[in-house]
């Protein structure tokens, strides 16, 4: 049987581990932190995300812990509707809406159907093999463990990207995102743009609403955000106002960064997947959709010869890059400044035939899959 080590227990790598197990793999996944769980308050999985959790055998469960977006859109930080998203009409064209859910109830299920989990236990390195010689990883407790496979899904910041791509780099974006969790029952979601902040708000489950705000991080706070937040927002469109004011728990305070993509995705016996791979702003919500596609193509291509990696690069480094590429843009875009940039992009994006936003979503978002149809071509 063939053995992988999946290093990482982030989302795309506890993905990464059932795909190979579903394919006949011997898999270990290793977690340097000492509890392998997901902090976060919402994500939203578009339909391609869905449909990769379909073939994990997982989508149907993600849908019930989930709550499904009813409508949203682009709108002034007035409230003034730029543009529209027809609910009922993505469904149609996409076989399923967006779905809201908790990060860490996402994180917990991937968690219990994936196999061997080993919390606590770093990497210290890792001899990338070839096609005579397997892999070997070195944990930092002493330990040794073979594999024809190592799966390189440790994050953005990745140590084993840095010790075979030294060249890489992490980019600032120069943005900073909170994210909260409120007691506030949600009508309409969707995002919202100002001259130079961001404000998203979604669903979830339990009559709960998730606000995730982008700022200039020169502008970000150093105490405590809660209070800042609410100062800074209160002449938004309701009910920004009133969702900060019913927040519980912590804010989530991440400064934003995506990736100079490397020149290659493997390396001997190790590939990489997910934000070690093509780490990308949420601007698209799109960074755990391409990790699960990334799984998907994986576990379909690699076998315990090296080349086989480079089918699975083919496949995915392209789409995956350009969803990076255009996740950038609409950030940055989002966050212009000027008056006269905004009037224009508002302007711009209001012109925008509701035709023209639907084609460039299927785009983004591929084919339609059936239940039966496992090649990943027809889950993203």
């Amino acid at each position: 049987m063939a053995r992988a080590v999946v290093v990482g227990a982030g989302l795309g790598g506890l993905a990464s581990a059932i795909a190979l197990r579903q394919r006949g793999w011997e898999v270990t996944v290793l977690e340097r932190r000492p509890h392998a769980a997901e902090a976060g308050a919402g994500i939203a999985l578009w339909p391609n995300a869905l449909r990769a959790l379909d073939v994990l055998g997982l989508g149907a469960r993600a849908r019930e812990l989930g709550i499904v977006e009813i409508g949203g859109g682009i709108r002034t930080s007035s409230g003034r509707w730029l543009a529209r998203t027809d609910a009922a009409d993505l469904r149609r064209r996409q076989g399923d809406g967006v779905v809201v859910l908790p990060r860490p109830d996402l994180h917990d299920l991937l968690r219990a159907a994936a196999p061997d989990l080993r919390a606590g236990v770093g990497v210290h390195r890792v001899e990338p093999g070839d096609g005579t010689r397997p892999a070997v990883v070195h944990d930092d407790a002493g330990g040794r463990h073979g594999a024809d496979l190592v799966v390189a899904a440790d994050g953005v910041r990745s140590t084993v990207r840095a010790a075979f791509w030294p060249d890489v780099t992490v980019r600032d974006t120069g943005h900073t995102a909170f994210r909260v969790v409120a007691d506030h029952r949600l009508a309409e979601g969707g995002e919202s743009w100002g001259g130079g902040d961001l404000v998203g708000l979604a669903p979830l489950p339990g009559d709960r609403t998730y606000l995730y705000a982008m700022v200039p991080t020169a502008e970000a706070p150093t105490g405590d955000p809660l209070p800042w937040l609410r100062a800074r927002l209160a002449g938004w469109h309701e009910p920004v106002a009133a969702v900060l004011d019913a927040v519980h728990g912590p804010v989530l305070v991440h400064p934003l960064a995506d990736l100079r993509p490397p020149a290659t995705w493997h390396h001997g016996r190790v590939t990489l997947l997910g934000d070690a791979a093509h780490a990308m702003t949420p601007n698209l919500g799109q960074g755990a959709a391409q990790a699960f596609l990334d799984a998907v193509v994986l576990a379909e291509e690699a076998t315990g010869d090296p080349d086989s990696l480079q089918a699975y690069e083919r496949r995915r480094r392209p789409v995956a890059e350009a969803v990076a590429r255009r996740s950038r843009t609409a950030g940055d875009v989002a966050a212009w400044r000027s008056p006269v940039a905004v009037a224009l992009r508002n302007a711009l994006v209001g012109a925008l035939p509701a035709g023209a936003s639907a084609r460039a979503l299927d785009h983004l978002l591929g084919t339609p899959a059936t239940v039966s149809d496992r090649r990943a071509p027809s889950v993203g």
